[in-house]
């Protein structure tokens, strides 16, 4: 069993950046894929990248690749997004993900979810 619970949302003008921090418990957190979701206002939830359970490997989708940083660190139980050049676009409810799969992406679904951290860029 994985809790996560995301922090580090809120309002930055476009450009600017923000760093999103996702707090897991459970003694084998490092076992699991983590990945990082968002839904828009009035739209699906779109997964955005993952970070394989060493952090060794990394993947994004195009949209934040170059802009979005996922991180890990195994010993705090924390997994980290790092997001700059933010723009009005990137505005949505933030959620990371845990897994227990050995594929970075896949059809695979997430077996655990935080509730969520709202981002909000102005123009």
């Amino acid at each position: 069993q994985v809790q996560l619970v995301e922090s580090g949302g809120g309002l930055v003008r476009a450009g600017g950046s923000l760093r999103l921090s996702c707090a897991a418990s459970g003694r084998t957190f490092s076992r699991y894929i983590v990945g990082w979701f968002r839904q828009p206002p009035g739209k699906e939830r779109d997964f955005l990248g993952s970070i394989s359970r060493s952090a060794g490997n990394t993947y994004y989708v195009d949209s934040v690749k170059g802009r979005f940083t996922i991180s890990r660190d195994n010993v705090k139980n924390m997994v980290y997004l790092q997001m700059n050049s933010l723009k009005p676009e990137d505005t949505a409810v933030y959620f990371c993900a845990a897994k227990d799969s050995p594929w970075l992406v896949g059809a695979d679904p997430y077996d655990y979810w935080g509730q969520g951290t709202q981002v909000t860029v102005s123009s």
